[in-house]
């Protein structure tokens, strides 16, 4: 058996570097170290096949760590891949030209985490086994599939390329919607534009994928056991090995696809079908995701327009579009002589939370807050994530009664709910209410500044507490 690859993880936080060791040590053999000192003695004495840098760490700045590893003839050759917040768009450009060889921003996604790490580790005999023509298909389908914007039309492509290089009974691509629900989406024995609706049970090897996020390989569907509860479903069919592929990218963005194709070659997935499979889910990942962004927006400057007023990390408003809008609604309602009530809050005690779990496990905390804050907010409802763990909600039209009820909701929604990373801690949050009604108010700014106060007011009050503003 050869020997395991070396990861260097360097992280501050041990709450995220045992989230990468929980998920590669199977694999690699992990080594770890917590600040930019350690990254070069370790990598210098271990030599390891890839770093794994943070680019915040407490002495000092991860991307001066990888400009010194990229300096040094010894470690020069060794793949850097920085972890950054999302929102730090500048840490990664600057990352880069220090010499890191890729990035990937928090919070992670691990099973894009493990397919990047597993692309920069391939070395050049892992191709050695591929067929001219394979390498062609690699080729053909690079350039057929980037430039297209419709991903039904690159899943079609992606089915029919595989079908022609690959003796294979069916080719397909399957995805799995937020229900549960499986669907064929595109196969090569389907005409274009026809969906078939699957029953998961019927499918353990796209189950099995599913749960795991890794490929799963079946050489003798009749004698796996995993097909034990489905035995008397298989019995005719004209294949006998299958191979199911996570196409892995941002899921947030293209959902969960797989690549599944099954075959009736008598010697099973042999390496050579299991790499072509694999190179090209990893083609068809970042067309689809090129096309999804596309698909979502009417154009790419509506995309970035989009980006550009939505915080990072939790996909609220920013601070800067909250200001924006706070100042719209106002006009508006001064205008129309309506309600216009508004939330501010933070979380209490959040600082105990970075110290004792870590900011990788803070920042987890803040998304999941954002998603709480949508579940609870109306439509017409401006949420935004003023900074840090400040969150502020504009509620046009609404009375002081009405932005009470809503704060009194949402602050028991959060209050209730269970979040993982905290092992049984509860969360509470501090709010406070402010209304314009009746020209009782001058400006905007003296709305969010009444808010801001009935916030300390409600922490002086204790945790998870409401507090009215009093207007004179």
């Amino acid at each position: 058996m050869p020997e395991k690859k070396k990861i260097l993880i360097i992280d501050d936080e041990s709450f995220f570097r045992n989230i990468l060791r929980d998920a590669l040590q199977d694999r690699y053999q992990i080594i770890e170290g917590s600040n930019g000192e350690e990254a070069f003695r370790l990598a210098e004495e271990q030599q390891p096949h890839l770093i794994i840098l943070d680019v915040i760490m407490p002495d000092g700045n991860g991307i001066d760590a990888c400009r010194k590893l990229k300096t040094k003839v010894s470690t020069r050759k060794i793949p850097v891949v920085l972890f950054s917040s999302l929102a730090k768009n500048d840490d990664i450009i600057q990352g880069l030209k220090a010499g890191a060889d890729d990035y990937i921003t928090k919070p992670i996604c691990m099973p894009e985490v493990v397919a990047r790490i597993d692309a920069h580790l391939r070395t050049k005999d892992y191709y050695t086994d591929l067929h001219h023509e394979d390498l062609l298909l690699l080729l053909e389908l690079t350039e057929n599939i980037s430039p297209i914007r419709n991903p039904m039309t690159i899943l079609r492509i992606i089915v029919e390329k595989v079908s022609t290089i690959i003796d294979v009974a069916r080719c397909s691509i399957v995805s799995i919607n937020s229900n549960g629900d499986i669907f064929v989406k595109a196969s090569n024995d389907l005409d274009e534009n026809v969906e078939i609706r699957l029953d998961l049970n019927r499918y353990p090897e796209i189950r099995k994928s599913l749960e795991s996020k890794q490929p799963v390989i079946i050489n003798n569907m009749k004698l796996d056991p995993l097909f034990d509860t489905v035995r008397a479903h298989i019995e005719k069919l004209d294949y006998n090995s299958i191979i199911v592929i996570p196409v892995v990218k941002k899921e947030s963005i293209i959902g969960t696809f797989f690549l599944r194709t099954a075959s009736p070659l008598k010697n099973g997935i042999t390496s050579r079908i299991f790499k072509v499979c694999q190179l090209v889910a990893n083609i068809s990942a970042n067309a689809l995701e090129n096309a999804m962004l596309f698909d979502n927006m009417k154009t790419a400057k509506d995309y970035f327009e989009e980006m550009s007023i939505r915080d990072g990390l939790t996909k609220l408003f920013n601070h800067r579009h909250f200001y924006q809008r706070l100042e719209e609604e106002f006009s508006r309602a001064l205008r129309y002589n309506e309600s216009l009530s508004l939330l501010f809050f933070d979380l209490d005690d959040f600082k105990r939370i970075n110290d004792d779990y870590g900011h990788a496990c803070g920042d987890e905390i803040l998304k999941r807050i954002g998603r709480l804050i949508k579940t609870v907010a109306r439509e017409s409802d401006i949420p935004a994530r003023y900074g840090g763990d400040e969150f502020t909600i504009i509620l046009p039209n609404t009375t002081e009664q009405g932005a009470l009820d809503l704060a009194h909701r949402l602050s028991t929604t959060i209050n209730q709910h269970p979040f993982e990373p905290l092992n049984g801690d509860c969360l509470s949050v501090s709010m406070g209410v402010s209304t314009f009604a009746d020209q009782n108010l001058p400006s905007s700014d003296r709305l969010l500044h009444l808010a801001d106060e009935a916030m300390y007011e409600a922490k002086k009050q204790g945790r998870g507490r409401v507090s009215q503003a009093k207007i004179s």
